[in-house]
């Protein structure tokens, strides 16, 4: 494939594009899954270029998608791919000339013939784990674009085909795959080092990895648009890259923070929709379908973000305070046994730390838990003028439910209506249109009406 075409390549082909056995191919997409960051972030190792080393890993899965239905499934798959993918960088560089440097490398590194059981072990010895979050910072590069940073992780690290990122953000397949194509070549002019950056610039670059990572559970948890209120494969992916976020940088409070944030709010995953798709906001929800494996993780994650922020005498930073407002909600048995005066105390924690009118708007809605709905509606109509939040849906989505509580319905139905107007979900547009019909309805039952927390969906105070 041409490294400079992105237009047909998916990162894995699809099983109609071989003639393996369906079970085998459900095995190879499965350790791509697994295995595509790893392979991909190790051959950036040895070529320094992000686009030629998942060319050469896709050309590593094409031989998979050969070999193994005849041979079967390798003990070790991760290590044939890289080993294969390896030897096609050697083969590679030999007929071009201009990388004779590479190949002296890469040959000294690998002797001629199939793999074997020695060049399986020297594997072990490669710093897998350095070579990820190597890619993981390049991937999330501040000279790329937000929505290129975001495809370029789950395509690079999460091992998404370019179809299916396409699909979780309704646009159009060529749109994803130009915008994977142009961040490769962005990355390449702009000669992006491929490595762990150090000092101050850690910190920043830091922030631009967990904050691709937060938009995409965000979108997989709140859809931006489309017929779904959420999109599940989407949180399952960020779940999972802020895990092995975590597990590379185990002494980082704010990736555990993230990690911690990401379970709770995935804990509720089955309990937020009814049994048509329609969205069950938070104090509706049965609570008995929350997982408690995902919630006892997540506190396991901010236990150790707090911890680390301790240790190096840091305050909790804002997705460790979004992390502990979501494990109030966890905690609590039902709605009314939630901690209002707890989150409104954290929203404060969060406003200091990462000020915007979004947290602002959540902070209200806590605290029109916490004293009353006139309070938080006071509290509202100060962010009535707020440029950022014009066009906001949840902003008139929160004064409707506040108003309803007062017992203000027709001002109320007013404002549902308007909300109704600018949401492009369709399925939280007809929750809203149920409110401006009936806004009597929904008062015992909603905790704020349902507003973001940190700036995305993951800290839904009412979802």
């Amino acid at each position: 494939m041409d490294a400079d075409d992105d237009t047909t390549g998916p990162a894995a082909p699809p099983p109609e594009a071989t003639d393996a056995p369906s079970a085998t191919v459900a095995a190879i997409e499965a350790v791509w899954r697994i295995e595509a960051a790893r392979l991909i972030a190790g051959l950036a190792r040895l070529t320094h270029d992000v686009g030629l080393a998942e060319e050469l890993a896709q050309d590593a899965l094409v031989a998979a998608l050969e070999q193994w239905p005849r041979t079967g499934v390798p003990d070790r798959p991760g290590a044939w791919l890289t080993t294969t993918a390896r030897r096609r960088a050697v083969d590679r560089f030999r007929r071009e000339r201009t990388y004779a440097r590479k190949l002296e490398a890469l040959a000294h590194e690998l002797p001629a013939g199939a793999p074997g059981a020695d060049d399986l072990a020297r594997l072990d010895e490669d710093p897998i784990e350095d070579d990820v979050l190597r890619l993981v910072f390049t991937a999330c590069h501040p000279v790329l674009s937000t929505e290129a940073r975001v495809a370029l992780t789950l395509r690079l690290l999460g091992g998404l085909r370019t179809d299916e990122i396409a699909r979780a953000f309704l646009v159009p397949e060529a749109t994803v795959a130009q915008r994977i194509v142009r961040a490769k070549k962005t990355l390449a002019k702009a000669g992006v080092p491929f490595e762990v950056p150090q000092g101050p610039e850690r910190a920043e670059r830091l922030a631009s990895v967990l904050g691709v990572i937060y938009l995409i559970f965000n979108e997989g948890y709140a859809a931006t648009a489309g017929d779904d209120w959420m999109r599940p494969a989407l949180c399952e992916d960020a779940s999972r890259l802020a895990r092995l976020l975590a597990a590379l940088m185990p002494d980082e409070p704010e990736a555990h923070g993230l990690a911690a944030l990401l379970e709770i709010q995935a804990s509720r995953a089955a309990a937020r929709t009814g049994p048509s798709g329609e969205p069950v906001l938070l104090a509706d929800q049965d609570r008995r379908r929350w997982d408690p494996l995902l919630i006892r993780r997540g506190f396991a994650a901010l236990a150790h973000a707090e911890a680390a922020g301790k240790a190096a005498g840091a305050a909790p930073g804002p997705y460790t305070l979004q992390a502990a407002i979501a494990a109030c909600h966890a905690r609590a048995r039902t709605a009314r046994e939630t901690d209002w005066r707890a989150i409104v105390r954290l929203y404060d924690a969060l406003a200091l730390r990462a000020p915007s009118p979004v947290v602002a708007l959540n902070r209200a809605v806590a605290l029109g838990m916490a004293d009353g709905p006139a309070a938080g509606l006071a509290a509202v109509d100060e962010l009535s003028g707020e440029p950022s939040l014009q066009g906001y849906h949840l902003l008139p989505t929160v004064r409707g439910d506040l108003l309803a509580r007062l017992g203000r319905y027709e001002e109320a139905r007013a404002e549902f209506a308007h909300a109704a107007t600018l949401t492009r979900n369709a399925r939280e547009r007809e929750l809203l249109r149920s409110r401006a019909a009936d806004p009597r309805g929904g008062v015992a039952g909603t905790a704020g009406g349902g507003t973001t927390g940190g700036g995305g969906a993951a800290a839904h105070t009412g979802r």
